[in-house]
């Protein structure tokens, strides 16, 4: 386990704390069943950015409404990127997140693609460990719970017209969450849509922006009206690859043991969680192939169970296995439609390594608190 970043990144964040602090028997109301993205902790971290200046004012202050003037480029041209991360309570009452430079990297990339400034790792990690420290009592400690930690950033000048805004602002808030799925981890059902795309080639498929998600929420609603849990979607070349889930990626899992997952392609998000699984996978000696995926294959090895085990991955969900795939045309139980060895061992084997319950073998943990 890596130890506490230097306190200089964290510490040039200014606390102004809150005046009117939430009760301590409502926060312990909120913790003791925590739903995903609902409620959210008392304070935020903050830094703003002009081209003049660069990045400045790096504070933590109370949570609340953001004032955005009418023209506010984010707006009008939807310039702005996102990501996610948690932050887990140990046994021992120290607090720790998951490859936060992952995420930082990750953060960066889909800045130069949104055309917004770059945020130094420095001030990503400073701004996470600032707000946790600050809102340490919102960390839930109950099972399969945590702290959502939810970075953005997005374009803050205001003013009309086609360019890369000169102002940005970015945040961190934090949730504290239980399971993402309601019902907790159970196979889930998942419609393969075969009219709609989350991306295309050279698009923004591969950054975390907003623009992404909006483009999944019509098939996802549409997914959900046929009774399915999540939509999965094609490539928008071929309309024949597998390609992703609304907010997850994916994997299958053979008869044989081996294990493929769509490789990245520009238009599918590279996951922090799908990287970690595949390290995992291959500790244990499973054969990993990062390739192309035909739908098409998918549904002879379902038919056939050549394709013993899918299942779905990312920072909010975990792992979730899939018990069925369903389209226009086809039907499938996955094996038997219940969660195969395969997947309950990996996902089992992730959450104690960032629950701190099994050795951080790989030095994934950074501690925070």
């Amino acid at each position: 386990m890596s130890t506490l970043t230097s306190p200089t990144s964290a510490d040039l964040f200014e606390i102004r704390r809150t005046t009117t602090p939430v009760p301590d028997e409502q926060r312990e109301a909120a913790l003791a069943a925590p739903k995903f993205g609902t409620v959210f902790t008392e304070h935020m971290a903050r830094v703003s950015f002009t081209q003049e200046s660069g990045w400045q004012d790096r504070r933590v202050e109370k949570y609340g409404p953001l004032q955005l003037d009418p023209a506010t480029a984010v707006l009008h041209y939807a310039q702005e990127i996102f990501e996610g991360l948690k932050a887990y309570r140990h046994p021992d009452g120290t607090v720790w997140t998951f490859r936060p430079s992952a995420n930082a990297a990750r953060f960066a990339r889909s800045a130069q693609r949104l055309a917004l400034p770059v945020l130094p790792e420095t001030d990503f990690l400073g701004a996470i460990e600032a707000l946790v420290r600050t809102d340490l009592a919102w960390v839930p400690s109950g099972e399969e719970t945590s702290l959502y930690l939810r970075p953005f950033m997005y374009a803050s000048e205001s003013f009309l017209g086609v360019r890369p805004s000169l102002e940005a602002e970015f945040l961190v808030i934090a949730s504290p969450v239980g399971p993402y799925f309601a019902g907790g981890v159970r196979p889930v059902a998942i419609w393969v849509d075969q009219e709609y795309h989350r991306a295309g080639a050279g698009g923004t498929g591969a950054a975390k922006c907003g623009g992404n998600y909006a483009a999944s929420l019509l098939p996802q609603q549409n997914a959900y009206d046929k009774g399915f849990e999540q939509v999965c979607f094609l490539d928008a070349s071929t309309n024949t690859l597998l390609e992703e889930l609304g907010g997850m990626n994916v994997f299958l899992v053979n008869a044989d043991g081996s294990v493929s997952t769509p490789q990245m392609s520009g238009s599918i998000l590279e996951g922090v969680t799908r990287s970690s699984i595949i390290q995992l996978l291959v500790d244990a000696g499973h054969e990993v192939s990062e390739r192309p995926l035909p739908i098409a294959e998918v549904r002879e090895g379902l038919a056939d169970g050549s394709i013993a085990e899918v299942f779905a991955c990312g920072t909010a969900a975990v792992i979730t296995p899939i018990g069925r795939l369903a389209s226009d045309d086809f039907d499938l139980v996955v094996g038997d439609g219940d969660a195969g060895p395969v997947t309950t061992r990996i996902r089992a084997e992730l959450t104690d390594i960032q629950y701190g319950r099994s050795t951080d073998r790989h030095s994934w943990l950074h501690r925070l608190v």
